[in-house]
């Protein structure tokens, strides 16, 4: 399957993004790991988005759509793939569409995490990040394995756990309030496709995934009526006005003759008959 799963900062989207490509075989797409992996290669596009990262600048949405292509060209994404993290906003879901449009690879779903606004606080406070692998963990929530779990796949060490600067109670307030702006609109954008669906992400973490699990076998939720309606409406013919209606042709063919026309006619073939004019002539010589 092609998924994305969209939720505010917090809601956990990346650890079920990890769990989900692990039960399913097919990657997840993350992309902070993209812009991470491709600085760290050197390649074309990494090297311009380390030129823009270190200037100060954003990476532009052009940038991050070339590094998914070059992503979902890789065999392992053949089969499908979890996108973590973006779309953003609704410029880069357009984008987006036209770029898996143009590759024949359309989403199958995406999936709303939905939390409450206090927990997501407790959660972002409790995340924790390897600073070699980038896989995020949640001292309250989902802690770090032990023993051979714990270990880093880049280092083949434990991992080392960092609190970005950002994930703390002080910031989290903006953070969501730019998710709100920016991120929430897409809900309505993907539940126009037919492609929306909603979790309740709060819980524990097989629950969670459970829910997952269950909202990605079942159909996604209809399209709003109202659109289609409106629709609907724009076929149909405009009412006709009110006020007698001119016959066709056909019908003025088939309405019978007022009841003077046959008297009418029955006079006027006398008057005209050889008969009636001797007898009109008789009448003048008496």
């Amino acid at each position: 399957m092609r998924i994305v799963l969209l939720g505010a900062p917090g809601s956990g989207k990346g650890t079920q993004a990890h769990r989900l490509a692990e039960r399913s075989g097919i990657p997840q797409i993350s992309t902070g790991d993209l812009l991470r992996a491709a600085v760290a290669r050197g390649t074309p596009l990494g090297l311009e988005a380390k030129a823009v990262m270190e200037s100060g600048g954003l990476v532009d949405d052009a940038l991050v759509l070339g590094m998914i292509r070059e992503r979902l060209a890789e065999p392992d994404a053949r089969a499908g793939f979890v996108l973590d993290g973006f779309p953003r906003n609704l410029v880069q879901a357009a984008a987006l569409d036209g770029l898996l449009a143009e590759l024949r690879q359309p989403l199958d779903a995406v999936v709303q995490l939905e939390v409450d606004p206090a927990e997501l606080v407790r959660r972002i406070s409790g995340r924790r990040s390897c600073a070699d692998c980038g896989r995020v963990f949640n001292v309250l929530t989902s802690p770090p394995p032990s023993g051979a779990a714990a270990i880093c796949p880049k280092t083949g060490a434990p991992h080392r756990l960092i609190q970005r600067p950002d994930d703390n109670e002080a910031t989290v307030a903006e953070r969501l309030r730019v998710y709100e702006e920016k991120t929430r609109p897409l809900i309505a954008f993907y539940q126009s496709r037919g492609l929306l669906r909603v979790i309740d992400a709060e819980g524990g973490l097989d629950a969670v995934t459970q829910r997952l699990a269950q909202a990605l076998a079942a159909p996604a939720a209809a399209r709003p009526r109202r659109a289609a309606a409106r629709k609907r409406a724009s076929r149909r013919k405009p009412a006709r006005t009110a006020g007698r209606r001119r016959p066709t042709a056909r019908a003025a063919k088939r309405r019978p003759a007022s009841r003077k026309a046959p008297a009418r006619a029955a006079r006027k073939k006398r008057a005209g008959s050889p008969r009636a004019r001797k007898a009109a002539r008789r009448r003048t010589r008496r």
